[in-house]
């Protein structure tokens, strides 16, 4: 950035003040917008790493005593270091007595004092890293502190805006609150830490088994040893609620104007909008095409990862809040979307899923025992024969590809093959869930895709296999090559096709709402509405296939969007998401950060599995989850990661 006056993020000063801004020195070590909002420009910026200056009119007194405030407003739940919270009140005194007109040098050089103790006492990043931008101010610009002790200080009319975050909050989707969630588990106030979970996720219980824990690639405690384990806890305080025969109760906050809302899908998508409407006071109702409610989650999830008692539980309390739930209602068959509007709905929220399959486009693919992973999940999810034979191979590298290989393990097959384009390291597939389909002797046979398919009698016998000679090309998009020389024949009695998904057919009835041009429903990817205002859509029908928490965080927009429209306030992006855009740029986490703390290392707890020998024939839950000791010990590695950032528009 070559349009900063003065900065000292990370450590490192850079100075231009004086300079004309043809000579200012570079600062490209850190990225800073240029705007926060589209009509608000960056002009400062006081966080956990530093200041960042970009105009000389920024009042600095005036920016410290309002990152002060915040500090301070955050550190007063918190009683772990009683001069942190104190600390924080007396340097705010200091500042009354600047712009009061009383403050001495004596002051502040309490203020400097006072700063250092805080982060000498300190035991998180509210107390290590909050003072550090006070100190730089008090350094690098000491004229301006000392200039206000001539006189009764004035106050400015800049614009603030502030935030608080952390590291794993920020790469959570829904933004949980996650240290605040984990410190509660180390107090033992198990029921509390669920009811903030439970402010943006109603499914702590699913989601704290089978989420694709990005709060866990950004923990800092994995800069001294292991991450935290963020998603066990969150399973380990539903669970515990479970074993208490105690269910949530909600407090419903009515908004001024309620209205009838339709919600087409029962997956994470619509039953988070649904949790967070009927939060709102608002009624309910949610169509669903399957015969049960919860979408992926209950059909293309295995029990052996998700008991479908865990889900069920969780959907009905969402039931009891008054939502109706109607399975077996098809978009096009059953309903349309324009007669919901005749019906006398306010607004329809669309989140009907990828519940379909990609091709292949290769001979012999229409074989009989040639089918589709999606389905053969589901259909083992509800109940459904699906014998897959003593021979199966299962066509694709990621996740899906991995529930089908262990579920038809589990459904009787002797040999199971995994083949995909990707190398072992290229899998999309996660590393743990390989590990356990390798130890439920899985064959797993990399590098290479299907050519044909042949059979005998209309039904598949052989699959012939070709080397892929490479699956991405140098900019990473996906563009397999295969060498057609370098050819293996496997016999087989069931070929599981799992290579990606897609809408269904019936997907395209839904009629008046385009779609993007990649196939998915076009809705503005931050209020979820479509271009009928009344109309709003989200989850895996909008963005392609994700994970449970980001369609979960989908709802929870839409949701947001839906009360604000039928209370006829603007729709658009609030401050939060003016800060997630601004921390894509600048981040809350630096994988190479030396962490300051005194930390004593700790071994991250695991939890007790089922042996492979008792997971081959059962769908028995695999992972056993936290005992409350375990829990307590491994929140307790937790370092509250909190950063807190000020800006100056």
């Amino acid at each position: 950035m070559n349009d900063i006056v003065f900065s000292s993020w990370g450590g490192r000063i850079v100075d231009n003040r004086g300079k004309e801004p043809q000579a200012y020195d570079s600062v490209d070590h850190v990225e800073l917008p240029e705007h926060f909002k589209e009509d608000g420009k960056i002009k400062a910026l006081m966080g956990w790493d530093g200041i960042i200056l970009r105009s000389t009119e920024v009042d600095i007194l005036d920016l410290c005593r309002t990152y002060l405030e915040v500090n301070y407003a955050h550190s007063k739940p918190c009683d772990k270091c009683n001069y942190c919270k104190t600390g924080w009140q007396e340097q705010l005194e200091v500042f009354e007595d600047i712009y009061g007109g009383e403050a001495t040098e004596e002051d502040l050089e309490f203020l400097e004092s006072s700063a250092e103790a805080i982060v000498d006492a300190g035991k998180c990043t509210i107390g290590k890293s909050g003072p550090v931008p006070i100190l730089q101010a008090l350094k690098y610009f000491a004229d301006d502190f000392l200039q206000a002790l001539t006189g009764k200080k004035t106050e400015t009319s800049q614009t603030y805006y502030s935030k608080l975050t952390a590291p794993c909050m920020n790469a959570c989707p829904i933004h949980l609150d996650i240290p605040r969630y984990v410190e509660l588990i180390k107090d033992a106030k198990f029921a509390d830490s669920l009811e903030v979970i439970r402010e943006r996720l109603p499914f702590p219980g699913c989601v704290g088994r089978v989420c694709i824990r990005p709060c866990e690639e950004h923990c800092r405690r994995a800069n001294v040893d292991e991450a935290i384990a963020i998603m066990s806890l969150k399973r380990f305080v539903a669970d515990h609620e479970l074993s208490q025969n105690k269910k949530p109760e909600y407090q419903i906050a009515p908004s001024e104007n309620t209205g009838k809302v339709a919600i087409i899908g029962a997956g994470p998508a619509g039953m988070t909008c649904a949790y967070h409407l009927g939060l709102k006071g608002h009624r309910i109702t949610v169509f669903e095409k399957l015969p049960v409610a919860g979408g992926m989650l209950a059909v293309g999830i295995p029990r052996y990862a998700l008991p479908s008692d865990i889900l069920s539980n969780e959907i009905g309390a969402i039931e009891a809040m008054g939502i109706t739930i109607k399975t077996g209602m098809s978009l096009g068959k059953d309903f349309t979307v324009e007669g919901l509007r005749t019906e006398g709905f306010d607004a329809v929220f669309l989140s009907t899923g990828l519940h379909g399959d990609h091709r292949l486009d290769v001979e012999g693919e229409d074989l009989k025992g040639v089918i589709s992973g999606i389905r053969f999940l589901r259909d083992t999810a509800l109940g459904k024969a699906v014998g897959p034979g003593n021979r199966v191979i299962v066509v694709g590298g990621g996740n899906v590809a991995v529930d089908v290989a262990r579920s038809a393990k589990r459904l009787g097959a002797g040999e199971v093959t995994m083949v995909c384009l990707e190398s072992r390291e290229e899998m999309p597939a996660w590393t743990r869930e390989i590990e356990g389909a390798a130890e439920e002797k899985i064959r797993m046979v990399n590098g290479f895709g299907p050519r044909e398919f042949s059979g005998k009698d209309g039904r598949v016998t052989h699959v012939v296999f070709k080397r892929c000679t490479r699956v991405f090309d140098e900019k990473n998009r996906f563009d397999p090559r295969y060498d057609e020389t370098d050819l293996q024949t496997m016999p087989v009695d069931t070929v599981i096709l799992a290579i990606g998904q897609s809408a269904e057919p019936d997907f395209a009835k839904i009629q008046d709402i385009p779609f993007s041009p990649d196939g998915g429903l076009r809705a503005d990817p931050i209020t979820c509405q479509t271009d009928l205002d009344w109309v709003f859509a989200g989850g895996d029908a909008t963005y392609g296939p994700e994970s449970v928490v980001e369609a979960a965080a989908s709802g929870r927009k839409a949701a947001v969007s839906i009360d604000r429209f039928l209370n006829n306030l603007p729709i658009g992006p609030d401050n939060d998401d003016y800060f997630n855009k601004l921390f894509e740029s600048l981040k809350v986490y630096n994988p190479d950060e030396k962490v300051k703390q005194k930390v004593e290392v700790s071994a991250r707890k695991q939890m007790n599995s089922l042996g492979p020998e008792k997971r081959e024939s059962s769908f028995d839950e695999i992972e056993q989850g936290f005992s409350t000791p375990d829990a307590v010990a491994e929140a307790e590695r937790c370092l509250r990661c909190y950063r807190v950032v000020t800006l100056a528009v």
